[in-house]
Formats: structure tokens, C-alpha cells, sequence
């Protein structure tokens, strides 16, 4: 089964001397965290961006449910998977629950007004992002970490079937990382589709089913994370000496730079 499914997909921008995106195939399950993980530059967000429909030079086929991304309007496609992306700033001040309630506007009517299931939802996602303490202030009076975990209450309100998430705990302390990634897990395990773009590798690690390494723009790598986390295929990917150890917690591979290379 698959929610998400990326097949051969190449995203150009103009002028730039190779592919962002080249010809990369992976699905995203229900029930797991699929981590999309790689160096700066290596194509994570450009495709999320193909996902979003942000950029014109996209080749290949890309699929929700089995349908091609290209036949569902923005509102369909918004029913069915929920994206935070990497930087969002808002032009204007909203107050937090009424931006929260913005992820209910797919569901429905333009004149249609919030109904109980809308409301539920809200407060269901209120409780799970663990913003109660301050979904009274508006949007302009939140710390950065406060605004991250705001954008991830409004994209669980919105629901669906996957879940689709560029660096989300950017601005975050470890405690509140945690909890988020922990939340992930649950979310998965309760069988959403979810998709966790992060350069952290040691966290991606403890909390990934599946884990697709892409290195300038191609995969390099897909597998568990105890596949991929290996120094033979992460070091000409990071072109870093280091080694992998295993985490004493939960037994997951963790990664450790090596000191004192000169470049």
C-alpha cells in the first residue's frame, strides 16, 4: 500500500547546470515514517515543492492514492495530505485558533460554516501539537519555536491521509523536538502516512520505518534506518570522516563526526 508516490520524478529551475531532482522513485506508506533525509542542496525540499506544485520544470509521475497529482484541484489534494513547509510568514497577524481552524478550509463549502466535526478537529489538534497554553495570544506574539508547533496544529486539523513535513522541528528545544517527533510516531502508528524531510540523522534514525538518503538530487540509499546508516554510504555523501555507533536508549544506529579533518 501506498498514500504518496513519487516515480522517476525530475524537477529542473531554470539556468541551474543539473537536475535539483533526478529521476527519484520512492513511495510513502500508511502506518510509517518515511524520512527523506540528505545534505543541504541534495533535493529534499524541491520535492516537496513538486508535491505543492510550486515549480514548473517537473518530470515523472507523482500519485496520491493512486491518483496522478496533476488531476486533483488544490482543495482535493488538501483533503488528502497535509504539508508544513520549511518557512511560512504570515503578512498579517491572525489570532492563534483562528489560524489553527485554516487547515479545516478544504473540508468545506466557501459559505459554509464551521461545523461540530470542524470544531473537534481543532481542538483535537490543539491538544496533540500541546499549544493550549497560548492558542488565545494571535499569531504575532509567538516565538519561533511557538509558530512551528502552531503550523503543525493547523496541518493536523486539516486531517487526510498523509502527512508531509519539511524540517519541522526547526526552532525547537530538545524537549519540544521530542515530543514532536514523538507525536509523529503516533500519528503513524495510528496509520497516517508520514513523510519527515530532516537533515537530522541520528533523530530521523530512532523514529523512521523507512529512510530514503538522496545525495545531488539522486537516491543514494533507501532501506531501514539500520541499512542507511552505514559510514560506507553516508561519508561520500557528507564527505566527512565518521563513524556509526549504536544509540544506548533504543539500540538505533547513530551517527558521530569525526574530529580534526582539514579540509
Amino acid at each position: 500500500a501506498r498514500v504518496i508516490r513519487f516515480e522517476d520524478v525530475v524537477v529542473r529551475y531554470p539556468r541551474a547546470a543539473r537536475p535539483a531532482v533526478d529521476h527519484v522513485t520512492f513511495d510513502v506508506a500508511p502506518g510509517a515514517i518515511t524520512a527523506l533525509a540528505g545534505p543541504n542542496g541534495s533535493g529534499k525540499s524541491s520535492l516537496v515543492g513538486a508535491l505543492l506544485r510550486l515549480h514548473g520544470g517537473v518530470t515523472g509521475r507523482i500519485a496520491i492514492e493512486g491518483i496522478p497529482l496533476g488531476t486533483l484541484d488544490r482543495r482535493a489534494f488538501a483533503r488528502r495530505v497535509a504539508v508544513v513547509t520549511q518557512r511560512e510568514s504570515l503578512v498579517f497577524s491572525l489570532p492563534v485558533r483562528e489560524y489553527i481552524a485554516l487547515g479545516r478550509y478544504p473540508h468545506e463549502g466557501a459559505w459554509r460554516a464551521a461545523s461540530a466535526a470542524d470544531e473537534a478537529a481543532v481542538g483535537r489538534a490543539v491538544e496533540l501539537a500541546a499549544v493550549e497554553p497560548f492558542v488565545g495570544r494571535t499569531t504575532s506574539e509567538l516565538s519561533g519555536g511557538e509558530w512551528q508547533r502552531v503550523r503543525i496544529a493547523r496541518a493536523l486539523a486539516q486531517g487526510g491521509t498523509a502527512l508531509v513535513l519539511d524540517e519541522p522541528t526547526t526552532f525547537l528545544d530538545i524537549a519540544h523536538e521530542m515530543a514532536m517527533f514523538e507525536l509523529f510516531s503516533r500519528l503513524a502508528r495510528d496509520g497516517m502516512a508520514v513523510l519527515l524531510v530532516s537533515h537530522q540523522l541520528n533523530l530521523v534514525a530512532r523514529f523512521a520505518d523507512r529512510m530514503v538518503l538522496l545525495h545531488q538530487g539522486r537516491v543514494a540509499a533507501v532501506g531501514t534506518p539500520s541499512d542507511v546508516m552505514q559510514a560506507s554510504v553516508l561519508e561520500p555523501v557528507y564527505d566527512w570522516p565518521l563513524v556509526i555507533t549504536r544509540d544506548p536508549a533504543v539500540g538505533a544506529p547513530s551517527l558521530l563526526p569525526l574530529r580534526g579533518r582539514s579540509r
